[in-house]
């Protein structure tokens, strides 16, 4: 491979490249059709119309009711706004009792961080074990339930390891003793089904830039009837439930990044699923000394994702290679980077830290081809024995 080539894009958990066919249709809402859906006038109630509309294509998507469908800037507002929204009702309900949430050791950040949140503010907080897998036990989970617990909160599809949850099964759990649960659904977007009467959830949070939608919009789906007390206050937009002038001309990109990716959903899975398998197995048998993080590749995976640990070799070492290699890629969560602490998911699956720095994520998508495939195992098994042939001893 040379140097300085073009650059192959090997981090789509991330983020994704916004759909030129999303563009496109967002582009006359920027400009010429600029009003205030708020507003009376003409102008303004095109963008009502487009709002409905988007709403709606979303709702579909979801097997839900438009009017479930709240608008936001992102995943970690919706998800911030599902963890504390469920706790305030409860405290509203009853406040004399210390309610009671339930999540899991390998959610994202925005979930985590929601939790510990709450806990500052006196709270309660289980967090659920996972298993070498990073799977989540029904049987755990039914056993941490408390009378006071108001909401339960697991992650669909791991943003880092891939892991498919059973949330159909967990949900159950949650249903026979009457208590809402919520899943952060972003990195399934496009590549499962989110019917949320299949899954059984309450509550489901999104982000538009992980299905090559634009960045800075998402959505919190919110069951009818389910109990919360909504967050940001001011001009009664979304129903009264969500203060602020709705931002037409994202919300109309996600919802056609959304049909989009419904609608090529199969095909999608199959591009992602030959490049990713055929990375790892090339990987597997050309780099001596690498290790599979997380769970087989098969149905309990995303189809998009791979996480390996490189013996020997710090992780960003790798990175840092790669990138200079035209490669880009991550060491897990794109809202770690820059922290030195190994990543929590793998060490809630049993890594040590030695193992969970000398990891890295690799994560296909649409655009990628089986050259870019090639290009990144030459990368890769070039940086790895440079890395290896000077590197230290990783710290413990």
């Amino acid at each position: 491979m040379t140097y300085g080539s073009p650059s192959v894009y090997l981090d789509h958990a991330a983020t994704t490249p916004v759909d030129p066919a999303v563009v496109d249709v967002m582009l006359p809402w920027f400009t010429a059709r600029f009003g205030n859906p708020s507003s009376i006038y003409q102008i303004g109630q095109e963008g009502r119309a487009a709002l409905d509309q988007a709403r709606a294509t979303l709702a579909r998507a979801l097997h839900a009711r438009p009017g479930e469908i709240v608008f936001t800037s992102g995943a970690t507002e919706s998800s911030n706004l599902a963890l504390k929204g469920a706790a305030w009702a409860a405290r509203q309900r009853d406040p004399d009792s210390i309610p009671h949430l339930i999540t899991t050791r390998v959610e994202h950040h925005a979930v985590l961080h929601a939790a510990e949140a709450l806990e500052r503010q006196g709270f309660a907080v289980s967090y659920l074990p996972a298993d070498s897998f990073g799977q989540i036990s029904p049987d755990a989970l039914s056993s941490a339930i408390r009378r006071e617990t108001c909401l339960i909160s697991i992650i669909l599809g791991n943003n880092e390891i891939g892991t498919i949850q059973d949330i159909s099964a967990l949900s159950a759990v949650a249903q026979d003793h009457d208590i809402p649960f919520h899943t952060d659904a972003v990195q399934a977007a496009g590549t499962l089904a989110l019917d949320v009467d299949t899954l059984g959830v309450d509550l489901l949070s999104l982000s538009a830039h992980k299905f090559y939608g634009p960045k800075g919009v998402g959505l919190l789906y919110v069951r009818k009837g389910t109990p919360i007390v909504f967050q940001q206050d001011g001009g009664g937009q979304e129903s009264g439930r969500r203060g602020g002038t709705e931002n037409i001309p994202l919300i109309v990109g996600m919802a056609e990044a959304m049909r989009r990716a419904e609608e090529s959903r199969d095909a999608y899975n199959a591009h992602c699923r030959n490049l990713r398998d055929r990375l790892w197995n090339e990987i597997a048998s050309r780099i001596p000394d690498c290790r599979l993080n997380g769970p087989p590749l098969d149905n309990r995976r995303l189809v998009n994702n791979l996480n390996i640990s490189v013996d020997g070799v710090q992780g960003e070492t790798v990175l840092l290679g790669l990138d200079m290699a035209g490669v880009a890629a991550s060491a897990g969560s794109a809202c770690t980077t820059g922290n030195s602490e190994p990543s929590h998911v793998l060490r809630a699956i049993g890594l040590s830290d030695r193992e969970a720095r000398s990891s890295i994520r690799l994560s296909v998508g649409r655009g990628n081809t089986e050259s870019d495939i090639d290009d990144a195992l030459d990368a890769l098994e070039e940086v790895i024995a440079r890395a290896r042939s000077l590197a230290p001893s990783l710290p413990v």
